[in-house]
């Protein structure tokens, strides 16, 4: 395998990601004291950092992979849409089928940090599912986006934030179909059995159980293989691809199954590390259709972007390099 051709590749891979749009706010600061007023600690505010998160940054992945990429999605008519708007464009994605809507909010997560330790979560956002004029706004960008720029992959970045519908998600899956091309999803438990017919299903191994209500205490072959029979079943989908936290992987398709364990890392932050695992697995079936290289390369770039804090887009140049030294002799 040349992995620097392979990487060259995506250069060459459009690609469109559905799904729930989100802003990321970051304060970092330290802590020295409690406060007189409640058993809280006092948090002297350092700096305040904005990141692209959610769908935006399987999107931000991509594109620092070098793969053309436009987002979809309903955000709303305030400063934070306008800011993940922007941000967005200046990362080099295409926003320009982003719907924006008086009766939505855009998603804002900001986190509080100190010591490299976050400390609280606030959440400003709508979960409604959209209204049936933004569902056909949503659909009818999606068609003229593959009829028009003919994208290898849509990606279905599924948050629970109303904007992935049972309705979008049927008609996004049709239209791909229609077009032979290939879909990828990151579900959430709301609509985790809607994906019928996707090429690859990734789910991490948590919502399998919750989806599935299981109650699995041994990961193993004989097990995750049942899991997919089960998956497929209700699904009709091609490849499982199970995310298994510090365990690393699982992929299965039309028989051929494995379990690839995770590589040794210094973990700071897990937090966008699976919009990682599908922004990558999703170029690389693209560009390869080769389901084990897919899984390998994936779940080294999960990995790699845990070890810093906060979401982020992973390095091209040092996945590629990492592929170099842990893959070049299985490829």
């Amino acid at each position: 395998m040349d992995f620097n051709n392979l990487f060259s590749s995506f250069s060459n891979i459009k690609v469109g990601v559905v799904g729930d749009l989100m802003l990321d706010t970051y304060w970092w600061g330290h802590v020295e004291r409690i406060s007189p007023e409640a058993p809280v600690p006092v948090v002297t505010l350092d700096k305040k950092e904005l990141r692209i998160g959610g769908a935006g940054n399987v999107a931000l992945n991509l594109i620092s992979l070098g793969a053309p990429t436009a987002v979809f999605s309903v955000i709303g008519e305030d400063e934070t849409g306008k800011e993940l708007d922007r941000m967005l464009a200046d990362s080099g994605i295409d926003t320009s089928y982003l719907i924006c809507s008086h009766r939505r909010i855009t998603t804002n997560k900001t986190r509080i940090i100190s010591r490299n330790q976050q400390m609280m979560r606030l959440d400003s956002e709508i979960s409604e599912d959209l209204n049936a004029d933004a569902e056909e706004a949503l659909i009818a960008r999606v068609r003229d986006y593959i009829v028009n720029e003919k994208p290898a992959v849509i990606i279905l970045e599924d948050y629970n934030k109303g904007v992935l519908t049972e309705k979008v998600i049927r008609e996004v899956i049709h239209i791909c179909k229609q077009n032979n091309v290939i879909t990828t999803v990151d579900p959430k438990r709301r609509n985790f059995f809607a994906y019928r017919g996707v090429t690859i299903f990734k789910p991490n191994l948590k919502e399998v159980k919750d989806g599935l209500n299981l109650l699995l205490e041994d990961i193993n072959i004989a097990a995750l293989k049942n899991i997919h029979q089960r998956l497929a079943d209700k699904l009709g989908h091609e490849i499982s691809f199970i995310t298994l936290s510090e365990h690393g992987v699982y992929y299965e398709k039309d028989g051929a199954a494995d379990i690839i364990p995770s590589h040794f890392r210094n973990i700071a932050d897990v937090s966008g590390a699976g919009d990682t695992v599908i922004a990558v697995a999703s170029l690389l079936y693209a560009a390869s259709k080769d389901v084990r290289l897919m899984a390998e390369v994936a779940n080294i770039a999960g990995g790699l972007v845990c070890e810093t804090v906060g979401t982020i887009a992973v390095n091209k140049e040092q996945l590629l390099e990492e592929c170099r030294q842990l893959l070049t002799d299985q490829f």
